[in-house]
């Protein structure tokens, strides 16, 4: 009796799945989305190179 006998047996792999074949529609769909996510991207690039919003930053009190 060993005791790698014990506990737990291993499941068996699942095969892979085959990939699916994709109608005109989805391939319409994928390929809107791959511009929208150019579009995202090319405004994230384009807001992070400006400055702060609003420009007035923290009010400070008069007060000292």
């Amino acid at each position: 009796m060993s005791g790698r006998e014990g506990g737990k047996k291993k499941p068996l792999k699942a095969p892979k799945k085959q990939g699916k074949d994709m109608d005109e529609d989805d391939l319409a769909f994928k390929q809107k989305q791959k511009e929208e996510q150019k579009a995202m991207d090319a405004l994230k690039a384009k807001a992070s190179g400006k400055g702060p919003l609003g420009g007035s930053g923290i009010k400070k009190s008069g007060k000292k």
